[in-house]
């Protein structure tokens, strides 16, 4: 059973259960992914944490995380790009394996490009000052290009407005940080935060290709782990 950590934010947890199952090679009810969903928003916020402006959310991920093993889940995710700057700590909680969002994206990566090509980010301030990705594009053999100060201030903006529910104010900031990664010379950039493809959904086709979707990615993750434990089943 999947067990799903959300409610960081609220649609971003609907839009990964969303994906999930349209995503889900099903021909019938029983075909889909048995799940639990944990909906926990009053975590506290995860960027202002990182950046020691606010309190500890560790706290209340750990026990949503054993809450959600207690309830029989045997892998966890959790549609938060932010929240994965806890995941060691998380991990070493509970015996169930939690999916990691970022080692999920890279893994799509070269699904999507070639080596040595420049992977733009777009991401909560937080998720950038932790590294959450940086690292792992650099083994992955990926350049990586960051907003500059002022646009990331935007990027916050934006992503506030997703939470809010503002979804059109969203997409205008959003699309603007899109074209200015590109223009700055990126491949592809990547949408590190679960909010900004809710913002980016309406974006053109001619700006779709380039675009790789963390909420996809950890989408992507969790049906392989439950492909392959069925196919053990089975045989």
């Amino acid at each position: 059973m999947l067990g799903v950590l959300g409610g960081m934010g609220a649609l971003a947890t609907v839009d990964f259960l969303g994906k999930l199952v349209r995503s889900t090679p099903a021909m019938c009810d029983q075909d889909h992914i048995p799940m639990i969903v944990r909906f926990a928003p009053s975590i506290p916020d995860r960027t202002a944490a990182i950046l020691e402006k606010g309190p500890d959310p560790l706290p209340g991920l750990r026990e949503a995380a054993v809450s959600l093993e207690k309830a029989g889940a045997t892998s966890i995710a959790i549609p938060c790009n932010t929240a994965h700057f806890w995941h060691p700590a998380l991990q070493a909680q509970t015996s169930v394996p939690i999916l990691h969002i970022a080692d999920a994206v890279v893994d799509a990566l070269p699904q999507h490009c070639f080596r040595n090509v420049r992977i733009g980010l777009l991401a909560t301030s937080g998720t950038l000052s932790a590294g959450i990705y940086q690292e792992r594009l650099a083994r992955g053999g990926f350049v990586c290009r960051l907003p500059n100060e002022k646009r990331q201030t935007e990027i916050m903006r934006a992503i506030r407005f997703v939470k809010a529910g503002q979804l059109a104010a969203s997409a205008v900031i959003m699309q603007e940080q899109l074209e200015d990664l590109l223009e700055g010379g990126c491949h592809y950039v990547v949408m590190a935060c679960t909010e900004i493809p809710l913002a980016l959904t309406s974006c053109g086709a001619d700006y779709k290709r380039f675009l790789i979707d963390s909420t996809e990615a950890l989408v992507g993750a969790c049906l392989k782990l439950h492909l392959s434990r069925t196919a053990q089943q089975v045989y």
